[in-house]
């Protein structure tokens, strides 16, 4: 749902369907692109005339999706498909003036009344979020820190391996630039610097403006993160399940958009440049219990939980498998190695970004309780933050459920500890590949089943083992190539 901000305070705003219909006719709006996410994490649309939209197709839904064309939703033999919009996610796309556009986020049904999509990923977080409250918790909330690159441009050629694949990287930031012009960082020197280094500044300011102001997304902070070449960050305020997962995809949608509009490209793909850091999603969770956060514990010494130590031993015990869904491309490995900031290694800890949970304490005390989280490191933001979050409360609530001890606290830098030492504190290591990630979940699925049918993981593996298929029989640029648009 979308926030404004009023006298310094969010205020969460819901529309009725009325509410919609009535803002259109105000605001002149021409056309409403409907907008859904699939089970790759990619986000389509379709667009409708606004003088054609009724209250009718707002409740029963519109039947302008043939679900065999999208990778994952259904077979061509069973494939229509009905987009039901979401009154709450209405927001005007300011890029679009000469015909004035707005957006409904929608679920996906089935037609002939036969219910929900099992494979909707927007639907898989909404079961999630049901899910918590049977295990006596009233909501969660959820706060994706999304990083990515803006490049000036990006030039491949993939479709003849036969004769050659290469791609190249074009950025006045970094070190191989030859503009002339520009004040270049080194690998892994491009954390916070200032003005004229960081060239991103007005770019990112206009995605927050129109991520707050348009799409009623709370940006508290935005920088240039570690690596050279572009590399951002935009932090969201943290929310409900859903609401987190839809901001994230509205947040993917903006920053390519606004890329577009400076000359520029914008990419989700975890690890584009060699050498040097790539992009993460941390995965920030709490549970709570009415206005309780039920992760906070002042008698404890780093203020977490028991209930939070048995979420994080869920997520602990399930990381292996979690990456198939958390890193769902063969990329994403290239990033999940020592050296660059990303966790390798499965540990918790407080404070200790080697370890692939931790525990945030920048600030302590009852006022802060509302802070008190899990953040979970692995994840990358070629995933599906609807899956990646129904994923994760299946693996924590397992934790909680089995109680499920995360082990010893790793305060130790777990990059600069041999082999030996890591084995006899217990520390596992993250699958080496998306190969043995998704070997892992097929071994180490059933702790899924509350959250996901057995047909969502199935269709999950295909794809991901179809992608790997893919890579195998062509040279490195085609992974460029085929994950640049995540």
């Amino acid at each position: 749902m979308p926030y404004k901000v009023s006298h310094g305070k969010a205020i969460q705003v819901t529309y009725s369907p009325d509410e919609v219909f009535a803002r259109i006719q105000h605001e002149g709006i021409q056309f409403i692109d409907l907008q859904f996410t699939g089970l790759t994490g990619h986000f389509h649309h379709t667009t409708i005339s606004a003088n054609t939209f009724t209250p009718e197709q707002m409740r029963d839904g519109l039947p302008k999706l043939d679900g065999s064309s999208i990778v994952g939703f259904a077979s061509i033999n069973d494939s229509d498909l009905l987009l039901k919009p979401d009154p709450n996610t209405f927001a005007i796309i300011p890029w679009m003036t000469e015909n004035k556009t707005a957006r409904l986020l929608c679920d996906i049904y089935w037609g002939e009344n036969r219910g929900r999509l099992s494979r909707d990923p927007r639907g898989i977080a909404q079961k999630a979020e049901e899910y918590i409250k049977t295990q006596g918790y009233d909501f969660s909330t959820w706060g994706p820190e999304v990083e990515f690159f803006v490049f000036d441009k990006v030039h491949w050629d993939v479709l003849t391996p036969y004769k050659g694949q290469s791609y190249s990287i074009e950025s006045k930031e970094a070190p191989w630039s030859q503009s002339g012009d520009g004040y270049p960082m080194g690998l892994q020197e491009g954390y916070y610097p200032s003005t004229p280094s960081d060239t991103l500044t007005p770019y990112r300011n206009e995605c927050v403006n129109i991520l707050s102001q348009n799409f009623g997304i709370l940006c508290d902070n935005h920088h240039h993160e570690v690596a050279t070449a572009g590399q951002c960050e935009i932090d969201i305020k943290y929310d409900l399940m859903t609401n987190a997962a839809d901001a994230a995809q509205s947040y993917k949608y903006v920053i390519k958009n606004v890329a577009q509009k400076y000359g520029k490209v914008a990419t989700m793909m975890p690890k584009p440049v060699a050498m040097d850091a790539g992009s993460g999603m941390h995965v920030n969770v709490s549970l709570w219990k009415g206005k309780e956060n039920a992760f906070f514990d002042p008698d404890d010494e780093i203020e977490l939980s028991q209930v939070g130590r048995y979420f994080c031993g869920g997520i602990i015990n399930h990381a292996k498998a979690l990456s198939a869904i958390c890193n769902p491309t063969t990329n994403s490995y290239h990033r999940l190695v020592p050296g660059y900031e990303a966790p390798a290694y499965i540990a918790w800890s407080s404070g200790n970004r080697s370890a692939i949970v931790r525990v945030p304490k920048h600030l302590t005390g009852k006022q802060y309780s509302h802070l008190k989280r899990l953040e979970f490191r692995a994840p990358d933001p070629s995933s599906n933050p609807y899956l990646v979050f129904a994923a994760v409360t299946a693996a924590g609530m397992d934790g909680v459920r089995k109680k499920i001890d995360p082990g010893e606290e790793i305060r130790d830098d777990i990059f600069k500890m041999t082999k030996s030492d890591r084995s006899r504190r217990g520390i596992g290591v993250l699958p080496k590949s998306l190969g043995e990630a998704l070997d892992e979940l097929e071994s180490d699925r059933k702790f899924l089943s509350p959250i996901y049918t057995n047909d969502v993981i199935d269709k999950i593996i295909e794809l991901e083992r179809r992608d790997q298929r893919e890579i195998a029989i062509r040279p490195h640029p085609h992974e460029f190539y085929l994950y640049f648009d995540v």
